[in-house]
């Protein structure tokens, strides 16, 4: 019988040590990432024993009756590593729906990471989603490039990578957080009246803790930065998490110059360098001219799933 216990600060240890032998964890799960912004979820954390002995865990947050695994991460689910097998997991999950019912839980919402982040195999939960019918509520497309076998760049993308390199263009990496996210907000309110996810301070304060996991790079034209991206860099990919220039940049191609560098330079040894994804609206709506760009460089789609799993 799997046991279910919920996370506190006394299994910080145990439960980072986890995440770094999983299969499917990723750095994200790490405690330090997660309660960076502790005071905006309730944490609901789950951890599952076999015989007193960990074998997976759950980033997760609460709210209004209903769990999230985890709405504060790109990706969340559960993470194992690699004794998991298919029967095991559906135990998992048969010990995971008794807990949340008896914590008056009435759905789970739940969003795997893509196949392309694990170290190896991991699809057991999805299997197990699928026998407790869960349902695919939203799908968000995003655009990837497998390093192995990179398809070139197409005509138009080729002629503005060749341009921008007539500019007086650095690509490097920075610390410039401050500078960068007002281009990212500025860019983010003229085009969606959004905000981004992460202040300036925020993603300073991660990089700071994981120096080699988030790195900002930028493109700058005599000191002016013109363009940047802040990569998350996981084992086998680096994903674009903010892409934002301005509007001096977009005319002179700034962004191409920097991917150019990136796919080619700094990132030739990952296995994929993923974009991320462009569909709005829950997944419903795809930006075609954004998911256009990405695809010019030779990028191809992998999709984020969302779940939603009803607890009866």
């Amino acid at each position: 019988m799997v046991k279910v216990s919920v996370y506190t600060a006394q299994a910080k240890t145990q439960w980072d040590e986890f995440a770094a032998r999983s299969k499917n964890g990723i750095f994200l799960f790490y405690r330090d990432y997660m309660e960076y912004h502790l005071d905006r979820f309730q944490d609901f954390s789950l951890l599952f024993y076999e015989d007193d002995k960990l074998i997976a865990i759950m980033p997760a947050n609460c709210k209004e009756g209903i769990v999230y695994s985890h709405a504060g991460l790109t990706f969340g689910g559960i993470a194992s590593d690699c004794k998991m097998k298919t029967p095991l997991m559906l135990e998992i999950f048969n010990s995971l729906k008794q807990f949340l019912q008896t914590h008056k839980i009435n759905k789970l919402i739940y969003k795997p990471a893509p196949y392309i982040y694990y170290l190896v195999p991991a699809e057991e939960d999805r299997y197990a989603l699928f026998l407790n019918e869960a349902v695919l509520v939203r799908r968000d497309v995003s655009s990837s490039i497998l390093m192995k076998n990179i398809l070139p760049f197409s005509k138009g993308r080729n002629w503005s990578t060749k341009k921008s390199k007539n500019f007086n263009f650095t690509a490097q990496e920075s610390s410039d957080y401050k500078s960068f996210m007002k281009i990212e907000e500025k860019l983010l309110k003229e085009k969606y009246n959004t905000k981004p996810t992460h202040t300036a301070e925020e993603l300073k304060l991660l990089s700071n803790r994981f120096p080699n996991q988030i790195k900002l790079f930028t493109v700058s034209e005599k000191g002016e930065i013109r363009g940047g991206c802040v990569i998350y860099e996981y084992p086998r990919v680096a994903h674009a998490q903010y892409i934002a220039s301005t509007p001096e940049g977009r005319e002179k191609y700034a962004l191409d110059f920097l991917f150019d560098y990136l796919i080619h330079h700094i990132y030739q040894d990952k296995e994929y360098f993923d974009f991320g994804i462009s569909t709005e609206k829950e997944g419903k709506f795809l930006n075609i001219g954004l998911t256009v760009y990405k695809e010019e460089f030779g990028a191809r789609a992998v999709v984020y799933d969302t779940y939603e799993w009803k607890i009866s």
